[in-house]
């Protein structure tokens, strides 16, 4: 059954079936193009073995895997619709990812010039708040001699 819906599947790129089932095909399918992305002859006929139609094998090969020749996984996407009206059963439809992706570009460069700025702004903030406290003392010290010269009076 699987070797048909992954032929299926493959050929038009997108199928409706239940949810376990489409769970389950979702690994095949892509270990299928994973398959598809080697492209060498062992792979080849690996990916024949399983998949029953050899249009669909030069399908996989020739559309399909070299679109997703930068994309390290996750091919497919499952897509749940609700339930079936005959049985209740739970039903999804199972796609291929059209959309490209694009290698995440690693930039540390702002977050650690905003962490800079932050960390500069307390440090500068604490000397103008030093000084105050250090002057506080200085004046609690003759009212503190006043009120007990008033009580000793």
């Amino acid at each position: 059954m699987f070797r048909n819906m992954v032929t299926s599947f493959l050929q038009h790129e997108k199928i409706t079936t239940t949810d376990a089932k489409a769970k389950e095909l979702r690994s095949i399918a892509e270990r299928m193009i994973t398959l598809g992305k080697r492209g060498d002859l062992h792979a080849t006929r690996q990916a024949a073995a399983y998949i029953r139609d050899k249009k669909v094998v030069t399908k996989l090969f020739t559309e399909i895997a070299p679109r997703f020749a930068d994309r390290p996984g996750g091919y497919t996407r499952i897509i749940k619709l609700g339930i079936r009206p005959g049985d209740n059963a739970p039903v999804s439809v199972i796609e291929l990812v059209e959309a490209e992706m694009k290698p995440r570009k690693v930039s540390s460069k702002p977050a650690p010039a905003a962490k800079a700025a932050k960390a500069a702004a307390p440090a500068a903030a604490a000397p103008v708040e030093e000084a105050p406290v250090a002057e506080a003392p200085a004046e609690e010290a003759p009212a503190a001699e006043t009120k007990e010269e008033t009580t000793e009076a």
